[in-house]
């Protein structure tokens, strides 16, 4: 069975997913990948700002804040709950 990719932003607090692709151009993608953000990296929902806009994510043991036009643009699939 394929697992479904869906952009991060998608994600609820507490809910985990593998990333798989990375739509951005330019200097942002280069930072995102020197962070750790690469494919198979797991990324955690942590919180959202007073206007959910941006989002706490933990990636590499790292908190990253990112926007949501961002974060609709970085594809992952997500961890099932056990």
């Amino acid at each position: 069975m394929q697992s479904l990719q869906i952009p991060l932003s998608k994600l609820e607090k507490g809910e985990s997913g593998k990333v798989q692709q990375l739509n951005i151009s330019s200097d942002l993608r280069r930072r995102l990948l020197d962070l750790g953000c690469i494919e198979g990296t797991l990324i955690t929902y942590l919180q959202a700002s007073p206007a959910n806009d941006p989002i706490a994510y933990r990636i590499r043991g790292s908190v990253l804040a990112l926007r949501k036009d961002v974060s609709d643009q970085i594809f992952i699939v997500k961890e099932e709950s056990l």
